[in-house]
C-alpha cells in the first residue's frame, strides 16, 4: 500500500471551512425555526424590526462614512422604511398558517424555504439587509447575508443588531448570520453549498449571474435604466418637482432612479423652466460633454461617481452652479448607445432629449431600454389614460409608475407596489424574479388536494395546525470545541471544476467592482 504524505493531500482555500460551519449552524436554526407558529413568527419579527429601527439613524451615517455614497438622511428614511414600514405592511400577512379552500377542495400548508443566502450591495447596504432579514423572519427561514466588501463594517453591524434582537425574542441561535470579513472562497463555499436553499443576489448583473450559475436555486435582479416621459398633458410643476425629488434621493444611488427625461415639445420650455426652480442645472451641449467625460470613461460609467453630490460632478467637470443644486441635466440628441448619457448612471445627471410627439417619446423610450435596463422600470408623467397604456404596453419593462418619482416609486414606497430593496426584471431582463421581492417568495406552499368527485367529501381542517409556538427557552447552537480552526459538518462538494470556474468569476468580478471604486 503506498504511503500519503500530508503534503501530498489538497488543502482546502481559507474560508470554506468557516463557511460550511456557517451554513451547518443556519441550517440547524432552519429546522427549528420551521416549525414555529405564527405568533411566534410576529413577534421575533417585530422585534428585530424595531431594533434595526432604533439604529437607522447612526448607520445611515455609518454608511455614508464607510462607502462614500449618498446622503445620510436619505439613507435613514431608507433604514426606517425597510424595518419598521416592512414589519408594518405585512404584520398581518400570514406566511405560517395552512390555508383551507373548501371550494377547491385544497389545504395550503406554507413551508420555509430553508437557508438563505443573501447577497446586499455597497449601495444600500443596510436597507437591503434590513429588507433580507425581516422578508426571512416572516417566512421561518435562517438567513446568512454576505455585504459587499465596501459596506462590509456597516452591513455587519446592523445585521448583528436585528439578530441579538430575534434571538432576544425567540429566534433559533443561528437564524441570523453575517459575513464579517467576505472572502472569495468564504463566497463561493456558501454559494454552492447544498444545504443553501436559495441565493438571493442584489448587486452587479454579471454577481447575479454567478448566483445563477452556482448550482443553487436563485432570486435575481437586474440592471436599471428608467425612461421618464413627460407628455404634452402633464402637470408639468409637479412632474418636475417629482423627478428632481427622485434624482436627487440618496444621490441618484437606487437602481430605480431616473435615467433619461423624454420630454414633448408642446411643453419642453416649461418644464426646464419648472426644474430651474425645483434645484435642476441645465447644462449647454459643451457642459453636457464635461459631464459625460467626467462621468464615464468611454465605454463604461465611472463607479468613483456612484451616490456623489451634483455640484462635486459639476466641479469636476469645470462648471460653475449654484451650491444648492440638486441634479445636473445633460440635454441629448438622440438615444443610441454611443450616446453614454443615454446609459444606466447612479449619480444625479440626467440625460435629456426633446421629441415632437407622445408616440416619438415612447419609441425613445424603447431604444432606452434597448441599451439595457430591460424588464426594470419606466415612468411617465401623464393625465392621458391613451397615452399611459400605450407607454406601459410599449416599454419592455415589469413596472411604470406614473406622476410619481421612480426612485421610491418603483420601490413600493411611494406606490402600492410590494415595497423592496431587490427589483426582478422577469424574462426581459433575464431575471427568475419578475416582481418586486416581497416575503411570499422565499415560501413554498404543499398542497393537499383532495378529490374533485363532489361524492368524495373533505373533512373539516379547521383548527388544525401543524406548527406550535416554542417551549421553554431555546437551545444555543452547539458549536463544537474546535469549530474556528476547522469547521463542522463537511459537506459533499459538487465537481471540483465547476466551483473553481465559479470561484474565479467572482473574484474577477469583486476585483474589477472594487478597481473602479477605488480608482474612479
Amino acid at each position: 500500500m503506498s504511503s500519503v504524505t500530508m503534503s501530498e493531500i489538497p488543502l482546502e482555500p481559507a474560508g470554506v471551512p468557516r463557511g460550511r460551519a456557517m451554513v451547518e449552524r443556519a441550517e440547524w436554526a432552519a429546522r427549528a425555526f420551521a416549525r414555529y407558529d405564527i405568533e411566534s413568527v410576529r413577534r421575533i419579527a417585530k422585534a428585530a424590526a424595531e431594533a434595526g429601527a432604533a439604529h437607522a439613524k447612526r448607520f445611515g451615517d455609518d454608511a455614508v462614512a464607510e462607502t462614500g455614497f449618498g446622503v445620510a438622511e436619505h439613507k435613514y428614511l431608507k433604514n426606517i422604511s425597510c424595518s419598521t414600514g416592512i414589519w408594518e405592511m405585512y404584520k398581518g400577512h400570514d406566511y405560517v398558517s395552512p390555508r383551507v379552500l373548501e371550494q377547491q377542495k385544497i389545504v395550503e400548508i406554507p413551508r420555509p424555504a430553508g437557508v438563505v443566502l443573501a447577497l446586499t450591495p455597497s449601495t444600500n447596504p443596510v436597507a437591503t439587509a434590513y429588507f433580507k432579514v425581516l422578508s426571512a423572519l416572516l417566512t421561518r427561514n435562517s438567513i446568512i447575508v454576505s455585504p459587499h466588501p465596501y459596506a462590509k463594517k456597516v452591513s455587519a453591524e446592523a445585521v448583528r443588531v436585528m439578530s441579538e434582537a430575534a434571538v432576544a425574542a425567540g429566534a433559533p441561535d443561528g437564524c441570523i448570520q453575517v459575513v464579517e470579513e467576505p472572502s472569495i472562497p468564504l463566497i463561493t463555499a456558501l454559494m454552492t453549498d447544498d444545504r443553501v436553499a436559495v441565493v438571493v443576489a442584489t448587486g452587479g448583473t454579471a454577481m447575479v449571474r454567478a448566483a445563477y450559475r452556482s448550482g443553487n436555486p436563485a432570486l435575481g435582479v437586474g440592471p436599471g435604466n428608467v425612461p421618464v416621459l413627460v407628455d404634452a398633458s402633464a402637470d408639468v410643476t409637479m412632474a418636475a418637482r417629482r423627478i428632481v425629488a427622485s434624482k436627487s434621493f440618496d444621490n441618484s444611488i437606487l437602481c430605480t432612479n431616473e435615467s433619461v427625461l423624454i420630454v414633448e415639445d408642446a411643453v419642453a420650455d416649461k418644464l426646464v423652466q419648472a426644474l430651474r426652480r425645483e434645484g435642476a442645472y441645465i447644462a449647454s451641449a459643451e457642459e453636457a460633454e464635461s459631464i459625460r467625460a467626467v462621468i464615464f470613461d468611454g465605454e463604461n460609467f465611472r463607479t468613483s461617481w456612484v451616490g456623489r453630490d451634483a455640484t462635486a460632478i459639476a466641479k469636476a467637470a469645470g462648471i460653475r452652479v449654484p451650491a444648492a443644486t440638486k441634479i445636473l441635466i445633460a440635454p441629448i440628441d438622440l438615444v443610441v448607445p454611443e450616446e453614454m448619457l443615454a446609459h444606466e448612471k447612479l449619480c444625479p445627471v440626467l440625460g435629456m432629449v426633446r421629441v415632437p410627439t407622445a408616440g416619438r417619446g415612447i419609441d425613445a423610450a424603447r431604444a432606452v431600454l434597448r441599451i439595457t435596463g430591460a424588464g426594470h422600470s419606466a415612468a411617465i408623467h401623464s393625465q392621458d389614460a391613451r397615452t399611459i397604456m400605450d407607454f406601459s404596453a410599449a416599454v419592455r419593462v415589469l413596472r411604470v409608475s406614473v406622476n410619481v418619482g421612480n426612485s421610491l416609486g418603483g420601490a413600493g414606497i411611494e406606490t402600492n407596489l410590494a415595497p423592496t430593496m431587490t427589483i426582478g426584471t422577469g424574462f426581459f431582463g433575464r431575471s427568475s424574479l419578475g416582481e418586486n421581492l416581497e416575503p411570499k417568495h422565499l415560501v413554498n406552499i404543499t398542497r393537499i388536494a383532495y378529490n374533485a368527485d363532489a361524492a368524495v367529501t373533505m373533512p373539516s381542517f379547521a383548527g388544525i395546525d401543524p406548527w406550535s409556538a416554542p417551549t421553554g427557552p431555546v437551545p444555543v447552537y452547539p458549536l463544537p470545541s474546535n469549530a474556528h480552526e476547522s469547521g463542522v459538518a463537511p459537506v459533499e462538494r459538487r465537481d471540483q471544476a465547476d466551483d473553481g470556474e465559479l470561484r474565479e468569476e467572482i473574484r474577477r468580478l469583486v476585483i474589477e467592482e472594487l478597481r473602479q471604486i477605488i480608482k474612479g
